[in-house]
């Protein structure tokens, strides 16, 4: 049986990455040296060394790897491996901006999914892909941390919240046109190699960038409140989901009391007799 040239995987190794320059590998070279020696052992090193390499292309590239590698005494494949588990390192060129959309439960509810598909037409671009003019390169994330902004927007890891596909087509165009854009809480806004060295862990010396500074917000900071014993604003027992409005007058509510309508206690094996889960026993009986 013959098969078919264009079947047939011949498995050819890549060539080797291409060196740097001379004169950006000396400039790497001085910068990893500064790195390296915040750390006990270098192997330590490989994260900011990452975030370095990116900050000269824009992504991690096969010659930044190899960089990483012989400086760190490490293999291409024990670089790659680490490069290719965090997102937050570019696996191929992107764009001057990277603009995450969060499409998690609570801002997709809230609108992110409608954003995200909205700047995916908008901007002719789907998922982790770049604008032809190399500004902008378009992602979905998995959660901002920033549930009380919901809907979020991250451009180069700075917050544009409470987004509308409204609000984050201006913003992607005014980003393309070059136009200052101001997060909603942060530093002001820099490119997105601009933003891997700082990564790497030198200071950012734009004027008044270390002074930015942005919280989470009212909601966000209720638990920590509560784990320090502060005194909260007097609250209401919502009754639950499915039951009656709880008797008596609005009071203070007692530690064992719930907050939420969402944390209202709910019938379970535990507690309902007429649907028993059969016999509990301790972890480990």
């Amino acid at each position: 049986m013959t098969t078919s040239r264009q079947d047939v995987s011949l498995g050819m190794p890549q060539l080797p990455a291409t060196p740097y320059p001379a004169e950006v590998r000396a400039r790497l070279d001085a910068d990893a040296e500064e790195v390296i020696a915040r750390y006990p052992g270098s192997r330590s090193a490989l994260l900011p060394l990452l975030h370095l390499v990116q900050s000269e292309e824009g992504y991690v590239s096969r010659t930044g790897i190899a960089f990483c590698a012989e400086t760190l005494d490490l293999t291409t494949a024990e670089v790659t491996a680490v490069s290719t588990f965090y997102s937050m390192y570019r696996r191929r060129p992107s764009g001057d901006y990277q603009v995450g959309v969060c499409t998690n439960t609570l801002c997709a509810v809230m609108g992110g999914d409608a954003i995200f598909d909205t700047l995916k037409e908008h901007l002719g671009v789907g998922n982790n892909e770049t604008t032809e003019d190399g500004k902008v390169t378009l992602e979905h994330i998995e959660c901002n941390a920033a549930c009380d902004f919901a809907p979020v927007v991250m451009v180069n890891w700075e917050f544009f919240d409470n987004q509308t596909p409204e609000s984050a087509t201006r913003l992607v165009d005014d980003l393309i046109a070059g136009r200052t854009v101001e997060p909603t809480r942060g530093a002001p806004l820099c490119s997105y190699k601009e933003t891997a060295r700082i990564l790497a862990g030198f200071p950012d010396e734009r004027p008044g960038a270390v002074e930015a500074t942005g919280g989470a917000g009212p909601a966000s900071l209720i638990g920590l409140k509560l784990a320090k014993g502060e005194a909260l604003p007097k609250a209401r027992v919502v009754s639950p989901r499915a039951g009656q409005p709880q008797d008596g007058q609005p009071h203070d509510p007692s530690p064992s009391e719930h907050l939420s309508s969402h944390d209202a206690p709910q019938q379970t094996s535990a507690s309902d007799p007429e649907h028993p889960a059969g016999p509990a026993a301790e972890e480990g009986e």
